[in-house]
């Protein structure tokens, strides 16, 4: 029976093998330029009044618009059974990560909360996976690891009481704290 399974692989290799096309240098696609060395020039980012760091700075393409403003802002809210942050918080992510950035000495609690829906543990286990991708999206930006603490206080600490959507709403969050 062995022998059976090595013949019948031997000779689907062979049908492979054959099948297999070789592709020419002829055949290339007409009308496909190559581009030449002399095209393409890259240079260094310079440190001159649109980049410092390696980043823009105010005002110029990529840059915070606000930062103090954005800085304000430190919850970010989820949507329902989601850890996943919503693109709206990137200024905020992006300019608590810079605050962090430039001063090391900093650090950060991250709070996550859920609504009361779902079972304490789940809620725990929700509330620290929000944490868990704010955490995440520091790191991304340069802050080190040991700046950043989570903790998930499930369902135990809604910002709102009730049992309606704005309730859930205002409970489904990550708060950053800043602990030093």
């Amino acid at each position: 029976m062995p022998m059976q399974k090595l013949a019948i692989l031997i000779v689907a290799a062979a049908l492979f093998a054959g099948c297999a096309r070789q592709t020419k240098p002829d055949e290339e696609a007409a009308g496909v330029v190559e581009p030449t060395d002399e095209e393409f020039v890259t240079q260094p980012l310079t440190e001159d009044e649109l980049f410092g760091d390696g980043r823009p700075l105010d005002g110029e393409f990529g840059a915070i618009d606000a930062p103090e403003a954005v800085i304000d802002q430190s919850v970010i809210y989820f949507d329902f059974d989601s850890s996943s942050i919503r693109p709206e918080y990137s200024d905020t992510i992006a300019a608590h990560a810079d605050r962090l950035v430039n001063d090391s000495a900093q650090v950060v609690r991250l709070e996550g909360h859920t609504d009361e829906r779902g079972s304490r543990e789940y809620n725990i286990g929700l509330g620290e996976r929000r944490s868990q991708s704010v955490r995440q999206a520091l790191m991304l930006q340069g802050v080190r690891g040991d700046q950043i603490i989570t903790v998930s206080y499930g369902e135990e600490q809604p910002a709102m009481s009730g049992s309606d959507d704005e309730a859930w709403a205002m409970n489904r969050r990550v708060e950053i704290v800043y602990l030093r």
